[in-house]
């Protein structure tokens, strides 16, 4: 999949513009550069998507105040789906939002981590070696991976890769705790219809352990710090930002 012309071209640029922050971060972060370069491009990026993570926040709370209008257009044309999906969409058109806007942001974000997956799995860049893949964070390759680690027996790299799950842990838990089951709970109170496994599905959130644990290390930070941004970012921004 890697050597597909765009998303070599694509690995090739993020690898550039990680070279380039790793070279800048090194005279402070030491060793440690190339990971704080990886942090530094998460922050570039969440700061690009800023304004989608607005129409995510202010989509979210048009969708509450619909949510009693949406429930009376099923109920009124349960018989007839095409309709309703009609006036459905003359709804959300007329407030200006769309059931896409929440979604949007992760979107825009998963080619960003597949690149970056792509980077530190690749032991060559644009026909030339990967240099990136020779730095490290507290001895821990940042292209290995939790079991790479693992195999080499119960050392300090096990416990700080350990340290990496556990911060995303906790950050799956401050989202569903603050963000996915306060969702849940005014969609309730509006009226609005809860799926079947709503609550169970509260529970994704905690899925980034899982996948920070088989991708390298370097992709497990991305994932630290975007989803530590988006728990801040989504509480920063629910009060400010009017629907």
């Amino acid at each position: 999949m890697y050597t597909f012309g765009p998303i070599a071209a694509a690995i090739a640029a993020v690898s550039t513009v990680l070279t380039t922050l790793t070279a800048a971060a090194t005279p402070i972060a030491g060793a440690a550069g190339a990971a704080v370069a990886v942090v530094c491009l998460t922050v570039l990026v969440r700061m690009a998507v800023l304004p989608l993570s607005v129409a995510q926040v202010r989509g979210e709370k048009a969708r509450a105040r619909l949510a009693p209008q949406l429930m009376a257009l099923r109920k009124k044309h349960a018989k007839n789906p095409e309709r309703m999906l009609a006036e459905q969409r003359r709804v959300y058109a007329e407030e200006g939002t769309s059931p896409l806007a929440g979604i949007l942001p992760m979107f825009v974000q998963m080619p960003v981590f597949i690149v970056l997956n792509g980077v530190f799995t690749s032991a060559t860049v644009a026909g030339a070696p990967n240099d990136l893949l020779l730095h490290t964070l507290s001895g821990i390759p940042l292209g290995a991976r939790l079991g790479d680690v693992i195999a080499g027996g119960l050392t300090p790299q096990v416990l700080v890769y350990a340290a990496l799950l556990a911060v995303i842990a906790a950050v799956a838990w401050a989202s569903r705790r603050w963000l996915t089951l306060p969702a849940l709970k005014a969609g309730a109170e509006s009226g609005a219809p809860q799926l079947p496994g709503t609550r169970i599905m509260s529970y994704l959130p905690f899925g980034t352990v899982a996948i920070a644990a088989v991708v390298p290390l370097a992709a497990g930070l991305y994932l630290a710090t975007t989803t530590a941004w988006t728990v801040a970012e989504r509480l920063a921004l629910r009060h400010p930002i009017t629907g």
